[in-house]
């Protein structure tokens, strides 16, 4: 079947069984209307963090791709919650907001943030093509080098 589970699955990605809980004080995503906003996710599997350190100094670009992707399947498994397990009620990924823990002379921001947006393209195909920004930063929660959040507009 032609499903965004299957096209990640042939990318080689595979959703979380459940989404990740909030690790702090606010909630994984908030719907208002057709949009669902994502809280940022960060590189984990299985409940684990798989990715830690700087871009620039532990991380090249290439390999902080890897992160992005995971950031962004995770971006997915929210959104998928969202819409009580329904992927194909995603219209349109409207926007990624990428963040990249880096050294102060790393300018690899969109190389990196890539991976996420990569993702969404295979997941979704045209739908999947959104605005996005790439930023860097000292630090990251629980020293991850990524961590990407999303706006998706979907169907009732």
């Amino acid at each position: 079947a032609d499903t965004v589970e299957a096209r990640l699955s042939a990318a080689g990605f595979t959703l979380p069984a459940k989404a990740a809980p909030p690790a702090a004080n606010y909630v994984p995503f908030v719907k208002t209307g057709n949009l669902v906003f994502v809280s940022g996710q960060l590189p984990m599997k299985n409940g684990e963090i798989q990715h830690k350190g700087l871009c620039g100094v532990d991380y090249t670009a290439e390999q902080a791709y890897q992160a992005a992707e995971l950031c962004a399947v995770n971006l997915i498994a929210q959104v998928r919650e969202a819409c009580d397990g329904d992927l194909s009620r995603v219209t349109r990924v409207v926007k990624l907001g990428g963040f990249v823990a880096c050294v102060p002379d790393f300018t690899e921001h969109p190389k990196v943030i890539n991976g996420a947006s990569d993702v969404m393209a295979k997941a979704f195909g045209p739908a999947g093509q959104h605005s996005r920004a790439a930023v860097g930063c000292p630090s990251l929660p629980f020293g991850v080098p990524v961590e990407v959040e999303g706006v998706f507009e979907v169907s009732n």
